[in-house]
């Protein structure tokens, strides 16, 4: 598109709220229902705008091609080893999902497969988990993108239906008993015992396979917090609970020793109670290992045994804690542990005596990159399995074998990308100093010239901007451009206290590490001044929606997808309510205050030029509620003097989290490609 765009006409109300003494104007809040005949006439307009700049998009072609084969490659989980049985995921080229498969006697065969049940492709395959012995497997599947998972009990030998479906679930964790016949796990209470409260009130139940769930046993959970998660595990002997109050740091455990009491009432004793720090339990034959960062921000493991607690692997000064796992086949000279870190967003993995906690050795890894969950056998073993990713590598399951203290590959996707693109790790500094780390992926490895550059950052919740591929990335620097990605503060990337940095009344610290960041690419020659964009989604949306606002003159383009930004109303819908310790509340004098002053749709104004803006949502995400995308791309397109465009783009029949490759495919190629055309990236030399 060039020249001014005509937007839709958009239903607006001169509406002002008071609230805590400020004076808080919506005008768009007709855009909240999307039930209401002007909210879909709008939307309807906007989807024949998206539709005509999208027709103009010179790379479109290019980069949906290139994009879709490096995603159409397959994928490889890392297996859950249990009795004679191996599990994993697994997607071959040309298959748009994965599915569930099992290794037995040198033979594959697919347990669960989301189009067999679903040929739409709207079924995706959300999570699922195997009982101790091998013999049963339940798994949990959502439709249209809403996340509402349905469980069901599979045979692990003929796959045949044992149970099921129930429903309510949502990515329950399972800690199976063992013999398989019955599990506890993590479901809502009925929408009628619960109204307008549908997402929340989850309880603790015992399940016996084949049992109607109607009559499930409830273990935990009653007269607590309506916003409580809860997540079980178990070793066959101990039983742990672990409560969260949505986004917050704060964990309590319990731990239930299942040879006392009864399976209908475990004797459930705290282990963490009351402590504002996240914590991890790991019950492994009988013994109870905590992954804390009570007094640790980094994390340490301690040991929990006859009411005693003792530090077995202590905090790392410079590396954050991410997973543990135990090692002690009868074949080892002695009991290890695994610790899995990362330094700097990148993983590591040790060796240690599980006795002492005592260092021994170092697991090899194919490059800098990251590591994934690591995988043991339920009985006693040698092995552990992990996927291993980077920027430029797909992920593959490796193999450690503690006997020999050697890594090998034992599985990976079927196609292999040929990139000649390279990462490179960059610091800067902050606005105040603070030193923030980025993975800068370009063509050379090297500042050679200024470029085309998209930069992208999360910076919320504690979660970690860590090496993993990126075929969008890839495929954008193979073009000639530079993909950026930050690790802002509010992540995880180095602990607890960098969370803590960038979470509620210290968030403009993430705006800031993001502000700097682009300054720097400019300054040291990776990006183009007049080229420079942002790419971020969900919170990221919030990320980069806030610098839209607060520095628009320093973008070409800003791409915000599934984002949060009305933060006042943000409790009022999806999973808003969860992540009041996250933001704060609008509900709090001085959180609405702070709330305010980063909010995106709050600081749009009148007459500023504004870049462009694509906004992306799908109506079945049921975390973060398209109306955010609606309303602020409304107030945006009202208020810019900019050449634009700013265009909404709606998707059918997806969420917010697992997609299949030819939706994925489409939204990045949409997205690079609307980049490609305001960043002029067909106009870059090759090489």
């Amino acid at each position: 598109m060039t020249g001014p765009v005509a937007y839709p006409p958009a239903p607006r109300a001169e509406l002002t709220e008071e609230l805590h003494g400020h004076l808080v104007a919506d005008p768009y809040r007709a855009l909240e229902h999307p039930q209401d005949p002007r909210t879909a006439a709008w939307s309807t307009a906007q989807d024949v705008l998206y539709r005509q700049a999208r027709s103009g998009w010179p790379m479109l072609g290019q980069l949906e091609r290139r994009i879709g084969e490096l995603l159409d490659i397959g994928t490889m989980s890392a297996p859950f080893a249990h009795g004679p049985r191996l599990f994993n995921t697994r997607q071959r080229p040309g298959q748009d999902l994965p599915s569930l498969v099992v290794a037995e006697d040198g033979r594959v065969r697919t347990l669960f497969d989301p189009l067999a049940l679903d040929p739409t492709g709207d079924t995706v395959l959300e999570s699922w988990s195997a009982s101790l012995e091998g013999g049963r497997v339940a798994v949990q599947y959502s439709v249209g993108g809403t996340e509402d998972s349905v469980l069901l009990v599979l045979d692990a030998a003929t796959g045949e239906l044992l149970d099921g479906p129930i429903d309510r679930v949502r990515r329950s964790t399972l800690a199976w008993l063992p013999g398989g016949g019955s599990f506890y796990y993590v479901r809502r209470l009925p929408p009628e015992l619960n109204p307008g409260q549908e997402r929340y009130h989850r309880r603790v139940w015992l399940h016996r396979v084949g049992a109607d769930p109607a009559e499930d046993v409830l273990v935990f959970g009653a007269g607590r917090a309506p916003e409580q998660f809860y997540s079980v595990a178990t070793d066959g002997r101990l039983l742990t609970v672990t409560a969260t109050a949505g986004a917050s740091p704060r964990t309590d455990i319990w731990v239930a020793d299942l040879a006392e009491g009864t399976l209908e009432r475990p004797l459930l004793r705290p282990v963490q109670e009351g402590v504002d720090a996240r914590a991890t339990p790991y019950p492994h034959a009988g013994s109870l290992y905590l992954a804390t960062r009570h007094g640790a921000p980094r994390g340490r493991i301690d040991l929990v045994a006859g009411g005693e607690r003792r530090v077995l692997v202590p905090e790392d000064p410079e590396a954050v804690l991410e997973d543990f796992a135990v090692l002690d086949g009868p074949e080892l000279e002695r009991p290890v542990a695994l610790v899995t870190r990362t330094r700097h967003a990148l993983s590591e993995i040790t060796v240690h005596d599980l006795a002492t906690g005592e260092q021994l050795a170092e697991v090899r890894l194919p490059g800098s990159g990251t590591v994934g969950p690591l995988r043991t056998r339920q009985e006693p073993g040698c092995e552990a399995w992990f996927g291993y990713a980077d920027h430029v590598t797909p992920s593959r399951a490796l193999r450690f074998d503690a006997r020999t203290g050697r890594t090998e590959l034992w599985g990976a996707p079927e196609g292999s990308p040929s990139t000649g693109v390279k990462t490179t790790q960059v610091v800067c500094s902050s606005h105040d100093g603070t030193p923030v780390r980025m993975f800068v992926i370009s063509p050379t490895g090297r500042p050679d010239r200024p470029r085309p550059t998209v930069l992208s950052g999360y910076g919320g919740f504690g979660a970690s901007m860590v090496p993993g591929y990126a075929a969008h990335a890839l495929a954008w620097a193979e073009a000639g451009g530079v993909y950026v990605v930050a690790c802002l503060r509010g992540g995880g990337e180095e602990g607890e206290e960098w969370h803590r940095a960038g979470r509620r009344e210290r968030k403009q610290n993430t705006f800031d590490d993001l502000d700097a960041a682009a300054d720097h690419l400019v300054a040291e020659g990776w990006a183009d001044p007049g080229r420079l964009a942002l790419m971020g989604s969900s919170n990221g949306g919030l990320t980069v929606g806030a610098a839209l606002t607060q520095r628009p003159e320093k973008y070409a383009a800003v791409g915000c997808i599934a984002p949060l930004l009305d933060m006042v109303r943000y409790e009022r819908s999806g999973m808003g309510p969860s992540w009041r310790d996250e933001y704060g509340s609008a509900d709090v004098p001085g959180e609405l205050a702070t709330l305010l002053g980063y909010s995106p749709y709050h600081r749009v104004r009148p007459g500023v030029r504004y870049p462009a803006v694509l906004f992306g949502v799908a109506d079945g995400d049921t975390r973060v509620d398209p109306l955010h995308a609606r309303k602020m791309c409304a107030a945006v397109q009202d208020a810019s003097t900019g050449p634009g465009p700013v265009l909404l783009r709606r998707e059918s029949g997806v969420g917010h989290g697992v997609r299949g490759v030819a939706s994925t495919t489409a939204l990045l190629a949409d997205v690079m490609a609307f980049f490609a055309d305001r960043l002029r990236l067909a106009d870059e030399p090759q090489g």
